[in-house]
């Protein structure tokens, strides 16, 4: 018996625990931003190409709707800075349950191209891929069902259909409102699709439409 076999959520769930908790441990090794990236490209991409690749999708089927989710995802994300000022510094979302705001890349590194490469590389490739296996691959059918293979991708029940965008909410801090009108969002068009391509391809849009803003005009504070 392999160990994918014995232990099926293996490919969806792992990668997104080293994601995790490379989030929490790198930053405590002082290593270098260039570095830091590598390292998180290395091995959360490792973790993908050797455990994951027979339960990854790439098909794309709704090309039109995804680009409008991930398009307004980013717009939704954005939104509430643009049209209230001084909406983040809100008790609701400046406390120590939540943590600070600003921005995980050291001021250095926001002129490096090879760091902001590299970083948005993650940001709108890795990130998706990990997401979507976790949080739509995998979390709401095993919600639905812990033996969650038995499961339909996009099968919906209500408690796993909420509890996942609460949780996915809870992941993004400070941002937990958007987040959870992004967790929504995602978990509606696998609903509507239920192709994990097309919410990877949904995801990356948003992350990539993000990426190039906060490039573009300097709002490091959602990176």
């Amino acid at each position: 018996m392999t160990l994918l076999t014995r232990w099926p959520a293996v490919p969806y769930v792992l990668p997104f625990a080293l994601f995790i908790l490379l989030l929490a441990v790198l930053p405590m090794t002082g290593v270098d931003p260039l570095t830091d990236q590598i390292i998180r490209l290395a091995v959360v991409g490792g973790a993908l190409l050797l455990v994951s690749r027979s339960v990854l999708d790439f098909t794309v089927r709704h090309w039109l709707g995804t680009l409008a989710v991930g398009v307004g995802v980013f717009l939704v994300w954005i939104a509430p800075d643009l049209i209230f000022a001084g909406y983040r510094d809100s008790w609701l979302f400046q406390h120590s349950l939540l943590g600070g705001g600003g921005s995980s890349l050291a001021e250095a590194a926001r002129s490096d191209p090879a760091t902001l490469v590299l970083r948005s590389l993650r940001a709108a490739i890795l990130v998706p891929i990990v997401e979507e296996l976790f949080w739509r691959g995998w979390l709401p059918r095993w919600i639905s069902n812990p033996d969650f293979q038995k499961v339909a991708l996009g099968s919906y029940t209500r408690a796993a259909f909420w509890i996942t965008a609460l949780l996915f909410a809870s992941e993004h801090g400070v941002y937990w409102d958007v987040g959870l009108l992004a967790g929504l969002s995602y978990n509606g068009w696998m609903w509507k699709t239920r192709s994990l391509g097309d919410c990877i391809a949904a995801h990356a849009v948003t992350n990539a439409c993000l990426s190039g803003y906060v490039i573009m005009t300097g709002e490091w504070q959602y990176w």
